[in-house]
């Protein structure tokens, strides 16, 4: 069984992450989505709500159907208020993303997929820019950046700030990458995913 090449999709806040993750799927590249995967075990059901609720029951709250779930804006008030919440809340949730991810790679590749994509927001942060062979970074200009964030209505100026102190700055995850998206149009980001998928499959058949 032949493994699937790694693509490594990552960006800042903003820049346009999740729409090019959907541009690959629709060129038929299997996706795995650290954000899905995390509201998968939050959610009823989910694989962190037990281990998490015997850290925090607090955070533990139960959905219109009466199921236990996890609320993720109780974990951030927990964290915020006690600074040994973050790596207890890792020391669960990590491992968990980690087998959530090996299980899509694992299926990927008896599915014969010759490509995947691992959309995940941190991979320059949290020292993971190895795994990949092939890194992808989204990008956008600093004004669209912040237009985006703030037309959501889901945080403040200064929430987006101190989101943006804690990543790596776009400037060096361009550096760093094997390609680099523009997103201000989706036409130009389309255009980008297709060549770079064009320009892995040329390499791998050569």
């Amino acid at each position: 069984m032949t493994r699937p090449h790694l693509i490594g999709l990552t960006g800042s806040i903003g820049m346009g992450k999740s729409t090019t993750a959907g541009l690959f799927a629709a060129e038929g590249v299997p996706v795995w989505d650290a954000d899905a995967a995390v509201h998968r075990l939050y959610g009823p059901g989910g694989a962190a709500v037990a281990p998490l609720a015997r850290i925090c029951p607090d955070a533990i709250v139960e959905d219109a159907t009466g199921q236990a779930i996890v609320d993720r804006q109780r974990l951030k008030d927990w964290i915020a208020r006690d600074d040994a919440a973050l790596p207890r809340i890792e020391a669960i949730v990590h491992p968990l993303v980690g087998a959530d991810r090996a299980a899509f790679l694992d299926e990927a590749a008896r599915a014969g997929a010759d490509i995947v994509v691992l959309d995940i927001p941190l991979i320059f942060e949290t020292g993971a820019a190895d795994r990949f062979d092939t890194l992808v970074v989204v990008s956008a200009p600093a004004e669209v950046q912040r237009a985006r964030v703030l037309a959501r209505g889901t945080m403040t100026e200064a929430e987006f700030e101190n989101i943006l102190a804690r990543q790596v700055p776009d400037a060096e995850k361009r550096r760093r990458a094997d390609h680099v998206i523009p997103t201000t149009t989706l036409e130009a980001a389309a255009a980008a995913v297709r060549q770079i998928l064009e320009q892995i499959r040329g390499n791998r058949d050569a």
